[in-house]
């Protein structure tokens, strides 16, 4: 007994201590050592702080600010990586989310139990693209290594890339393309990811069942548009292109067999005159899907997809559950109809994913797709301001 009285309290001496102490394995008559105390690695608060590009709230341009006292993200998860940002760029999503643009459903994911006060996503950072070098890696993350070069696309209610460094997840990130400089790398991930979402995931395309197939893309000049151009003919796809005059020539160059020029008249009787078409992926929405559809060939498997929908503005006009509500009868009652006249009517979304930037790298260094950044410059609203230290914009 006086044996384990003394046992027990060196025990507790050292457990108090926070040393590793020796504890006895009766079962195997022998000692091992154990440490008294479990290590977590993961990022601390630090008093460090960035710089980036805020909104306080939100409206025009004049609502952007450029601080130097951003504070430096951490990481929270276990599967989160920390990058330091060497070149981002703004989309079409960055000047809607500037005025307020999906504020509803985006404060919802940010704080689904609505525990925090309204306004507390700010200071908001814009910027959905980024292409760097990791600089940290939590527990669970085994893909990447400080160091790595990768690039990625945060999805929307996570702060942006107008910074110095920016925290995400590491299912969302990928190795950067060997053949992109940074510059050219934070072109693509946003819009390509939208693209890909459309034809891949919604629409069903890929490698091994679209050669052959004839496909549409209506608005084929912008991000989403050139980058799926580009995709179908990698793909082997029958490419057709509505777009302006003055676009016509990239798009031409980025491999579409057919250039309409809406402005040129009536695009749908254009479109009318050709063949019937597989696939249809819609930039331009309102409209046009109420002619669109007629287009595609009856009963085959046809698809159309769009990604004009009405979803993150139900929300803001009518709130959480009746906006829901009106997009769920929207979509079911568009889907019912059509399926009955012998296609398949699709919503479309930009779809965060490291997987699919590992499938578009590919792409990327083998010659298949193709980037068009122009050198680094600033939006005019954000001119006069110095860059995020080794950042381009």
């Amino acid at each position: 007994m006086q044996f384990n009285h003394v046992f027990t309290m060196e025990f507790l001496n050292c457990v108090l201590r926070r040393k590793a102490c020796t504890t006895v394995c009766f079962w195997r008559n022998q000692a091992i050592q154990k440490p008294s105390v479990r290590r977590i690695s993961t990022t601390s608060p630090r008093n460090t702080v960035m710089p980036a590009w805020v909104i306080d709230k939100y409206g025009k341009n004049e609502v952007l600010r450029f601080t130097r006292d951003m504070m430096l993200p951490i990481i929270h998860y276990p599967n989160e990586v920390i990058i330091k940002v060497h070149a981002a760029s703004v989309n079409p999503i960055d000047v809607n989310m500037r005025s307020g643009y999906g504020a509803t459903a985006l404060n919802m994911k940010r704080d689904p139990l609505h525990i925090k006060t309204r306004g507390d996503e700010f200071p908001l950072t814009l910027g959905r693209d980024v292409s760097g070098v990791v600089m940290e890696c939590g527990l669970d993350v085994t893909y990447f290594k400080p160091g790595d070069e990768v690039w990625a696309a945060v999805p929307p209610w996570k702060q942006g890339t107008l910074s110095e460094f920016v925290v995400v997840s590491g299912n969302e990130v990928s190795h950067k393309p060997r053949s992109l400089t940074h510059t050219q790398a934070a072109s693509l991930p946003y819009v390509a990811l939208t693209a890909w979402s459309a034809i891949n995931k919604v629409g069903g395309l890929n490698d091994k069942n679209c050669a052959g197939k004839r496909v549409l893309i209506l608005g084929a000049s912008g991000g989403v548009g050139t980058f799926a151009i580009q995709v179908m003919k990698a793909w082997d796809a029958h490419v057709t292109a509505v777009c302006s005059q003055d676009a016509s020539e990239l798009v031409k160059k980025l491999g579409a067999d057919d250039v309409i020029d809406y402005k040129s008249g009536n695009v749908e009787e254009q479109l009318k005159s050709l063949k019937p078409f597989d696939f249809i992926l819609d930039n331009v929405g309102g409209a046009t899907e109420t002619w669109a559809l007629n287009l595609l060939k009856k009963w085959s498997g046809a698809t159309y997809v769009t990604l004009v929908t009405p979803f993150l503005l139900n929300m803001d006009r009518l709130g959480i559950a009746d906006g829901m509500l009106q997009t769920g009868v929207t979509v079911g009652s568009k889907t019912l109809k059509h399926f009955w006249q012998g296609v398949h009517y699709r919503w479309a979304f930009f779809m965060a994913s490291g997987a699919y930037l590992d499938d578009i790298a590919q792409l990327v260094d083998k010659g298949k797709l193709h980037c068009s950044a122009e050198s680094p410059r600033a939006p005019p609203a954000w001119a006069g301001a110095p860059p995020a230290r080794g950042a381009h914009v």
